[in-house]
């Protein structure tokens, strides 16, 4: 026999604070992260996440952290197969690398047509 709860009160629906939602959509979309298991874990709909996923995109500015890496890193990490310095720049869903002898407004006008 199948089991029911009945919530009582005047208010049915959870609410979750901005702060509960970014720390869910983060740990659904960690690296090796399932997002069904982690709606599991937060009693969510998988559907859910990606809604408040959507909504934190379109309220971002569009600007990213950067991280400056001193030269022994960046050529540390450039392939040994390219021969230059290569900027990289990750969005959510692809991952873009541009020459050092890309001019910048070529550079520009890439990054404000990814940007979406």
């Amino acid at each position: 026999m199948g089991q029911v709860d009945i919530l009582s009160g005047p208010e049915r629906r959870r609410r979750w604070s901005e702060g509960e939602r970014r720390s869910i959509v983060a740990a659904a979309f960690a690296p090796g992260a399932v997002v069904r298991d982690v709606a599991r874990q937060a009693d969510v709909c998988p559907s859910l996440i990606y809604r408040w996923r959507r909504d934190l995109r379109m309220a971002s500015p569009g600007f990213a952290p950067v991280m400056v890496m001193p030269d022994e890193a960046v050529a540390a990490a450039v392939p040994v197969t390219t021969g230059m310095a290569v900027m990289e720049v990750e969005f959510s869903d692809l991952r873009v690398r541009i020459p050092a002898s890309t001019p910048p407004e070529l550079a520009a006008a890439v990054m404000k047509a990814l940007g979406r």
